[in-house]
């Protein structure tokens, strides 16, 4: 198996929790993420929440007003790993922030001036699942500039199905232990707040917890929550071989890419590469894999996530195109021209790219289409590709991303 001739950034090098250091201005990380609740099945979907606790690691306390939009909203999401891949199975709508209890589970709690409207220095604040999965505070997705934490003060509310709308809510078939065998599952809370985001600490905000879910589908803590690490990152815990990039796009948001190559001992290799948004408003709209000319692809494969109660975005997948003459396999939805209501790669979700190919992998660039326009109009990264070398440096120089200069 090969990853990424670059620096891997390990789970421990992610985590805030660590540094001793406040952030400066207000720093709102998901400090735990716990005690998930099963609100019922209904027509092959399931639905449940989960609680987070956030901490405020910044030096100056967080906004948490319920009358404006100077609150957090909190994302839920749920992953399954299962046959070496992991895929995001389930997402929610947004929780919104409504009073701070300002406890010190995470830190020594400096109480904050304004009370329950902010969230004090070092202080923690536990929204358990209920109120996470309470359908009269949860607004959609697509209101929230993630990268600079504005939305409207009045939030839409979600639609359909009382049992589902709203919350996290996913395929029964995909959590159900029996056509599971071997699989785990991993939730994840992320927060984003306007005054956080306007400091610079918009990109640790989002924390992941190993799930066991039994046969009646009850959902269980496993271990403890890996603070300020998206859940993409438990691929890599669970595979080593599994390595990952950040990749941020000018003056906006944050990508992480993951990837791996493995000998399927025929001749061929399996290619594996998950793309996440954690907080691009630009959104991705393609990625492009470099092969060589003469490459056999097969294989291909892409995996989404689902939008639910109300958010106006489609869930068509991404049209594949193995384009040999151009050396590349290539994964796109349609453009912001054609819908601006596409498939797009919005933040808080992560897609999954595959192919087998009969060649042996290198180090190349991937591209990342952009889905709003903007300049650049995409980003690269480096990933194992059945492809030529042509990489001078294996750390992004050439592509300008300083990120991995050592």
């Amino acid at each position: 198996m090969i990853g990424f001739a670059v620096v891997v950034v390990s789970l421990t090098t992610v985590s805030m929790a660590a540094d001793s250091d406040a952030s400066i201005g207000p720093d709102i990380t998901t400090f735990d993420v716990y005690g998930p609740e099963l609100f019922g099945t209904v027509g092959g979907k399931t639905a449940y929440a989960v609680g987070t606790e956030s901490c405020n690691r910044g030096d100056e306390p967080a906004e948490w007003d319920s009358g404006s939009n100077q609150h957090p909203v909190i994302a839920q999401n749920l992953y399954r790993l299962k046959d070496g891949r992991l895929e995001q199975i389930g997402m929610s709508w947004l929780k919104h922030g409504f009073l701070s209890l300002n406890q010190s589970e995470c830190d020594t709690c400096v109480y904050p001036p304004l009370g329950g409207s902010q969230l004090g220095i070092g202080c923690s604040d536990p929204y358990w699942a209920s109120l996470n999965g309470s359908q009269d505070r949860l607004g959609p997705r697509h209101e929230v500039n993630p990268f600079t934490g504005d939305f409207p003060a009045a939030h839409s509310l979600p639609t359909g199905d009382l049992t589902l709308k709203g919350r996290l809510v996913v395929d029964t078939a995909d959590v159900q232990p029996s056509t599971n065998p071997g699989a785990r599952f991993f939730a994840e809370g992320q927060y984003v707040a306007a005054d956080e985001a306007a400091a610079g600490n918009g990109e640790n905000s989002a924390s992941y917890r190993e799930e066991s879910i039994s046969s009646s589908l009850l959902m269980t803590d496993v271990g403890s929550t890996f603070e300020s690490s998206p859940a993409i990152y438990a691929w890599q815990e669970a595979d080593p071989a599994v390595a990952i990039r950040e990749i941020r796009v000018p003056e906006e948001g944050l990508f992480i890419v993951a990837a791996v190559a493995r000998d399927n001992g025929d001749g061929t290799w399996r290619y594996e590469y998950a793309v996440y948004n954690l907080n691009s408003h630009r959104a991705a709209q393609s990625f492009t894999v470099p092969i060589l000319p003469d490459a056999v692809i097969t294989n291909v494969g892409f995996h989404d996530v689902d939008y639910h109660s109300g958010e106006p975005y489609v869930d068509t997948d991404w049209t594949i195109a193995v384009d040999n003459g151009a050396g590349i396999v290539n994964w796109s939805s349609e453009t912001y021209a054609v819908n601006p209501n596409a498939n797009a790669l919005r933040w808080g979700t992560m897609y999954n790219f595959w192919f087998d190919a009969d060649q042996e992998p290198i180090q190349d660039s991937a591209t990342l289409g952009l889905f709003l326009d903007g300049t650049p109009g995409s980003v690269l990264t480096t990933v194992p590709a059945p492809s030529v070398d042509s990489l001078l440096f294996a750390d992004g120089f050439e592509s300008g991303d300083t990120g991995a200069w050592s």
